[in-house]
């Protein structure tokens, strides 16, 4: 089976959890005999064409370039579109897309090849901008039910997202596979002294880590978790925040770190490379997901395989990923209250925070792992081609 795999961010691009998913899948496929060509924008000083084994990246250089996001989309889609018909439409058996993204050119190789298209959908703009109540919007959005029209198969991250695309494109159940993100539990196993990572952020060895991980964006909760802290600090003075990641809220979060007090007791990290991440994951003392809208939560699975406990919202696909007691702590999204509650159960019982971390990890292991994850997309691929 030969699979073209269309994704506009892939390693070392790292926008949001859709680089490290395909990144992630397009590995575990090749392990099983999958021939993957994987075709993505450029990325400066990444090769142009990779090949490991039955695994091929083509970074599609983008030869024209504009400041609106949009515009700038449609032609990627062009150049990447060029590029597949380069590589040879008729070598393929499935033309995968990811997200409204790359769907103009997975629908083009679609009807062009005669291909059969399956469609990964991550996320809707419908939820992820709260309403369609822009152009730019009501754009996004009839792409979206384009591409779940046009592919064969859907696969996406968890129920909750399923029932969102049912709901929202009057798509048939069946035509929907729910498999979830992953992990390799092994990439997490590192051994590191926490002590001298603490001190290699700016905390002392004896400091108590509450970590966030991931974009910074309205949906994140970040600005809840802050909120959080004057009580958790209350209870627990050697908690410290450490925040990793970059995006367009973080002067807002630095001001209210301070409007709270609290920003003597933070450490805004800004995006880390994937060995500094995994050292921070297995030195922090807690994990704090505070999403207010969360597909998936890929990284609750890195936290729970870096044997890290776990605190998150009992939102969308979290809550499904999240077990409460038994994998994790489950908080009401948007409630800094409950939020401090999750985060000093854990700080405070040290066998609890045991427990969690040791089902956590056991979990990842039986149902997370992208070996698994592969194996069911394998499937799909095959029900989409048979029927």
């Amino acid at each position: 089976m030969k699979v073209a795999l269309l994704t506009w961010e892939y390693p070392p691009r790292i926008v949001g959890g859709i680089s490290r998913h395909c990144y992630g899948l397009a590995r575990a496929l090749a392990r099983k005999g999958v021939e993957v060509h994987v075709f993505t924008p450029e990325f400066p000083g990444a090769p142009y064409e990779e090949a490991h084994g039955p695994l091929f990246i083509h970074r599609v250089r983008i030869e024209l370039g504009h400041p609106s996001f949009i515009v700038w989309t449609f032609l990627m889609n062009h150049f990447i579109e060029k590029r597949l018909g380069m590589e040879g439409l008729s070598k393929f058996d499935i033309i995968h897309i990811h997200d409204w993204l790359t769907a103009p050119a997975g629908i083009a190789a679609k009807h062009l090849g005669g291909k059969v298209l399956v469609a990964t959908m991550h996320s809707t703009e419908n939820r992820r901008s709260s309403g369609l109540s822009t152009a730019d919007s009501v754009l996004i959005d009839g792409i979206e039910w384009w591409a779940t029209y046009e592919a064969a198969r859907i696969i996406t991250v968890s129920n909750s997202m399923k029932r969102e695309l049912v709901e929202h494109f009057k798509l048939p159940e069946d035509k929907i596979h729910v498999i979830p993100n992953g992990v390799d539990p092994k990439d997490f196993e590192l051994q590191v002294d926490p002590g001298k990572v603490k001190m290699s952020i700016g905390l002392s060895p004896f400091d108590r880590v509450v970590l966030f991980v991931g974009r910074l964006t309205d949906k994140k909760g970040v600005e809840f978790l802050i909120r959080a802290f004057p009580k958790i600090i209350s209870e627990e003075p050697a908690a410290r925040l450490v925040v990793v990641g970059d995006g367009p809220l973080l002067d807002r979060l630095r001001a209210l770190a301070h409007e709270v007090g609290i920003a003597h007791l933070a450490r805004f990290l800004g995006h880390v490379d994937d060995l500094t991440l995994k050292r921070i994951l297995r030195s922090a003392d807690v994990l704090v997901i505070p999403s207010i809208y969360e597909p998936f939560g890929i990284v609750a699975l890195e936290g729970m395989a870096s044997g890290l406990p776990v605190v998150a919202s009992a939102v969308d696909g979290l809550g499904e990923v999240v077990e409460h007691e038994v994998t994790g702590i489950l908080t009401y999204p948007g409630d800094p209250d409950s939020i401090a509650w999750g985060v000093l159960r854990v700080l405070k019982d040290g066998s609890l925070a045991k427990r969690l971390a040791r089902e956590g990890r056991r979990r990842v292991n039986e149902r997370y792992s992208w070996d698994v994850v592969a194996e069911e997309t394998r499937k799909v691929y095959e029900i989409a081609l048979t029927r």
